[in-house]
């Protein structure tokens, strides 16, 4: 059984023997994968009226637990954006109805960016959406495989997290 990268691979081997190509039989994997993924995210995004970068915002409060509040600074560091970014995407959100802002009690001056009622219902039903399509992307890699693989990646991605 072969795909796309053997058939990519074996033709830059013929044309270009003098190359090792063997890293594209994995890294051309992974970013075709993350097409995919990218794709299926889109859609169960989309399914529930949310954008992936709104999702983001949503998902990091969310994940922050009750009272689901977090300063535009913290948000910044959970989604990895700039604060004008940040503050562009509250500001949509807003607009929307699933999030609110409100003085943090603990610093006069600051903020605090929250989930309505109708942003938690939004990103429980997108995770929940973004879950069942992630399960079928893996439906033919067995629990070990599935392991083994994350295992890999996580090897792989470490360097990046540093």
């Amino acid at each position: 059984m072969q795909d796309e990268v053997d058939r990519l691979v074996a033709a830059w081997r013929r044309e270009r023997p003098d190359l090792d190509v063997t890293p594209m039989e994995v890294l051309s994997r992974i970013s075709r994968l993350a097409t995919h993924l990218d794709r299926a995210r889109k859609q169960a995004f989309a399914d529930h009226g949310l954008e992936p970068s709104e999702f983001d915002v949503l998902s990091a409060l969310r994940r922050a637990g009750h009272p689901y509040r977090l300063s535009p600074g913290q948000l910044v560091q959970e989604t990895l954006v700039t604060s004008g970014t940040m503050t562009h995407r509250v500001d949509r959100l807003l607009a929307k109805g699933l999030v609110d802002r409100q003085p943090d009690p603990a610093d006069r001056r600051g903020v605090q960016v929250g989930l309505t009622d109708a942003g938690r219902t939004a990103v429980d039903g997108a995770l929940d959406a973004l879950l069942e399509s992630e399960r079928a992307l893996l439906a033919d890699l067995p629990q070990p495989g599935r392991e083994a693989v994350a295992s890999a990646l996580r090897t792989l991605s470490l360097p990046f997290d540093a």
